[in-house]
């Protein structure tokens, strides 16, 4: 088992979050490695403050005004983050190109038509599904959620190959050791399961989700990339929180 280290969860947290907490200035390869167990633990973090926000807010806002603040909050906490790696992996998966050529359009900061309507669609359903919950499953939705989502990560981590020969996200893959997913895994099942079936149930099907679109774009492009870690991030909470309102 790998040995736990302070300093390595907060690597994973100020990269996943803009919550700082120590100033560091390690950021090395195996630092970021090592941080990737305590993903879904970070993810739990995100989801208590957002559930935080929810309860403090729904007496107040009407529900369509407060699933807007929920979906910024995220964006804020995170920094916006994932967003960015879902609109370049639509940009170039969708574009239609030579499996190279994906990868270069990926890599450019510049933000195309496929990301702008992908990134557009993902909000309008995320918004719609938020807006048709009650507060109560609202709350358990927003734990559950960001869980999966980093779940999903890790494995999309640990189990495909890199796409690049460099890369952020290439220290993650490289340096992430035998045991990350399982740490990961525990975490996520001790966070999820004492919030009942249903929160089972849907982290189940996120992380589904998240995987089999993690094994298509390592088809399409020959392996995952930074950016298609966080396209797999939003579409398993995506399906996460679809559970909670069939």
């Amino acid at each position: 088992m790998e040995e736990l280290r302070l300093n390595d969860f907060f690597t994973g947290l100020q990269f996943l979050t803009r919550i700082r907490v120590i100033e560091q200035t390690d950021w090395s390869p195996d630092s970021f490695g090592r941080s990737v167990k305590y993903f879904t633990l970070i993810g739990a973090i995100i989801g208590l403050i957002l559930a935080v926000i929810n309860y403090a807010l729904s007496q107040f806002l009407p529900a369509h005004v407060l699933a807007a603040v929920i979906i910024l909050a995220e964006i804020v906490l995170t920094g916006g983050l994932h967003c960015d790696g879902f609109m370049d992996t639509a940009d170039g998966v969708f574009s239609g190109r030579p499996r190279e050529r994906m990868l270069e359009i990926m890599k450019d900061s510049r933000v195309g038509a496929n990301g702008v309507v992908a990134f557009g669609l993902l909000l309008l359903l995320k918004y719609s599904l938020i807006v048709d919950m009650t507060p109560a499953m609202l709350t358990s939705a927003l734990l559950v959620m960001p869980v999966a989502g980093r779940l999903a990560m890790v494995i999309s981590i640990t189990s495909f190959p890199y796409a690049r020969p460099d890369g952020m996200g290439k220290a993650f893959a490289q340096y992430a050791g035998r045991s990350t997913l399982l740490i990961a895994v525990i975490a996520a099942l001790v966070i999820v399961l004492p919030l009942g079936l249903t929160a089972a149930v849907s982290a189940g099907a996120g992380v589904l989700a998240g995987v089999l679109s993690a094994r298509y774009f390592a088809g399409v492009l020959g392996g995952l990339t930074g950016d298609t870690y966080g396209a797999v991030t939003y579409l398993t909470e995506l399906m996460a929180l679809l559970v909670f309102v069939i």
